[in-house]
């Protein structure tokens, strides 16, 4: 196993143990209470620890070497699991925005949840704020952008949890139970528009897109060391997982020999590759 594969294990193993510990609490304590919100709140962390299951098969498969079927590595295995946790997540929001309204179109009665939604509540959100930094820490740390995902869907559930204990707030103070509801609606909501962004930035790297820029800037200075190498055009970045893809062409003095013309190719490729550590392969026309 080596580094990058060990890390990406660990982020997955405490966000699979941590937010199995907060699911189970938010949904007994949600069904103990009364709190439609908690219980909602108990649900997106329950999709939490499968989206962490997930991320640890992905992270076993996304090590392993190219083989025939795939000449490229297995690295798109992360980017495939980041779009599956938007559809995951995106399927716990519409069930919890379809529970909420539909409780508050049919006019059922409320009850006033128990202070125990309250404190559970703020556990969740210190549990929820210590398990996304460290994904983003370790998404960062490994490149997985996987990791990332996860991370921004778990920062989303701070905000959940937040806009949950206002509504607690509200209810203790109105005494209006079905506040209860409508931001259990509300927190759906919000669930749906983070699955949506989530499944944004996964799409972009499927469609062999890219939103960093950074790259093409060290791709050009790189290229700009080899003084033979003229006219770097039809340059192309693609990301598999962590690693980058480089496709371009040059332009070498006609009168070059194949051979010189090679060596210059060579030269290009191994400055790119120096000078972006994260660098697959290099193809040079």
């Amino acid at each position: 196993m080596n580094a990058r594969s060990a890390t990406l294990r660990k982020a997955s193993w405490i966000a699979l143990v941590g937010n199995s510990i907060l699911a189970l609490l938010k949904i007994i304590v949600g069904l103990a209470s009364g709190s439609l919100a908690v219980l909602s709140d108990g649900i997106d962390s329950a999709t939490d620890v499968l989206i962490a299951g997930m991320t640890l098969i992905a992270a076993r498969i996304s090590v392993k070497p190219g083989d025939r079927e795939h000449p490229y590595g297995h690295g798109r295995i992360e980017t495939v699991a980041t779009a599956v946790i938007a559809f995951i997540v995106f399927f716990a929001g519409a069930q919890v925005l379809f529970n909420a309204v539909g409780r508050i179109v049919a006019g059922e009665p409320g009850t006033m949840p128990s202070m125990m939604a309250f404190w559970v509540t703020i556990a969740s959100i210190a549990g929820k704020l210590a398990l996304a930094w460290s994904q983003f820490y370790y998404g960062r740390k490994s490149g997985s952008a996987m990791l990332i995902a996860n991370g921004k869907n778990m920062r989303g559930d701070v905000a959940t949890s937040g806009a949950v204990l206002i509504g607690l707030g509200l209810t203790y103070i109105t005494g209006i139970p079905v506040l209860d509801k409508v931001l259990a609606a509300l927190v759906a909501l919000w669930i749906l528009k983070n699955a949506v962004e989530i499944f944004m930035e996964a799409n972009t790297e499927l469609m062999d897109g890219t939103k960093d820029s950074s790259p093409y800037k060290d791709l050009f200075e790189a290229i700009e060391k080899v003084p033979s190498a003229g006219n770097p055009h039809r340059v192309r970045i693609r990301r598999i997982g962590s690693m980058l893809v480089v496709d371009l062409d040059i332009e070498v003095e006609p009168t070059m020999s194949v051979r010189e013309a090679h060596e210059i190719a060579v030269e290009v490729e191994n400055s790119i590759k120096d000078s972006l550590p994260d660098i697959y392969d290099v193809i040079v026309h």
